[in-house]
């Protein structure tokens, strides 16, 4: 099972005894304030946790999978994530 936004809000309401509408408020500003930095093209470095980078991908030949015709598909944005050795300990059960 996912780890949801509500989720995240309960325990932080939980856990640190903020309001409901609070913890729901800390949960929506702090995924803003991601956004709006990676949307700006800077990276996102939560320490031992993993590091959101934007990396741009050039214009490149593609296929349509349904039709199997040739496009070009354009430049673009992505964002990527690295996960930092404690995360990853953590996730392989070290």
């Amino acid at each position: 099972m996912a780890l949801t936004k509500k989720d995240i809000a309960e325990k932080i309401q939980n856990e640190l005894g903020f309001l409901r509408k609070e913890s729901v408020e800390i949960v929506e500003t702090l995924l803003e304030l991601v956004k709006s930095t990676l949307g700006s093209g800077d990276d996102v470095l939560v320490s031992g946790f993993g590091k959101f980078c934007v990396k741009e991908k050039n214009e490149r030949k593609g296929r349509n999978p349904a039709t199997g015709e040739d496009a070009i598909l354009p430049a673009r944005r992505v964002v990527t994530f690295k996960c930092s050795g404690n995360l990853r300990e953590k996730v392989n059960g070290k």
